[in-house]
């Protein structure tokens, strides 16, 4: 009699996308993981509760970088959960400091572009440009299915563009729209740094790069970070179709783009069955 492979169903939620704090989960019907903890662990505990979630299965969380809107709930997620938490050696050094102290029981070290296991999941790290002392995203195996998470990047380098056409499942960085934030009243400098290469990734840049580099395996893209004073959904989906109509672009009815929201959580998301 043949073996029949059962495939593991696949969900994906975003908890938080933005400025203000980031926060994502990605699980099948035994484990989950997060990806940053950038809001309250009293948030996350909350909104992971009210999708019948538990964090007994919660097996980790991965870090993209220090900055406070990432890692708002990291220690008390690793204190009272004991929750492992997962990140370069370099960023756990800009993360740890006598205001935030993780016990070592928790920390876990990752290489960069090498695949280490968790919950099911092969995952890897990789470099990305953002002003912080070091920022990564992942690329997260699930059988043959890939999710790219990147959501703090001021371009697109090589090597973070290998793993964003590798993905099936995209979270990717549309910030800003151009003219808003030429036109708002942010000073000068703060302007200047995140339109740099180390700042973060416009609606154009995000609409055109996936343009250019659209294929048939991208099932999924959703649009994340967004701005709060210096953009809108309907702007960042507005250059994304335009982008696409000036490319002669066109999705499949199998392909979805959509925004992760900046103050409330998205649906639970079933990326498999």
């Amino acid at each position: 009699m043949p073996i029949i492979e059962r495939r593991m169903k696949l969900n994906f939620c975003s908890l938080s996308s933005g400025s203000s704090g980031n926060c994502y989960y990605l699980g099948n019907e035994f484990h989950g993981i997060l990806i940053d903890a950038g809001i309250s662990a009293t948030a996350i505990r909350k909104f992971l509760k009210n999708m019948d979630i538990s964090m007994q299965t919660i097996m980790g969380v991965l870090i993209t970088h220090n900055h406070i809107d990432h890692i708002k709930g990291l220690e008390v997620l690793t204190r009272k959960n004991y929750l492992p938490a997962f990140t370069t050696r370099n960023i756990w050094k800009s993360i740890l400091s006598p205001q935030i102290q993780i016990s070592t029981d928790c920390i876990r070290e990752i290489p960069l572009q090498q695949t280490f296991h968790l919950a099911g999941f092969d995952i890897e790290a990789f470099p990305v440009s953002h002003d912080a002392p070091e920022t990564i995203g992942f690329h997260i195996s699930a059988g043959d299915k890939k999710i790219t998470i990147v959501t703090d990047l001021g371009h697109i380098c090589e090597t973070a563009s290998r793993y964003i056409k590798a993905a099936n499942f995209l979270v990717i960085e549309s910030n800003y729209d151009e003219e808003m934030l030429k036109n708002g009243s942010y000073p000068h400098f703060l302007k200047a740094r995140i339109r740099s290469d180390h700042g973060h990734l416009g609606n154009h840049q995000t609409a055109d790069f996936l343009a250019e580099n659209f294929n048939e395996n991208l099932r999924s893209i959703f649009l994340a970070h967004l701005s709060k004073n210096n953009n809108t959904p309907e702007l960042a989906l507005e250059t994304f179709y335009r982008k696409f109509s000036e490319k002669g672009v066109t999705l499949s009815e199998n392909q979805k783009v959509s925004v992760l929201l900046r103050n409330m959580p998205s649906e639970m998301i079933i990326l498999t069955e």
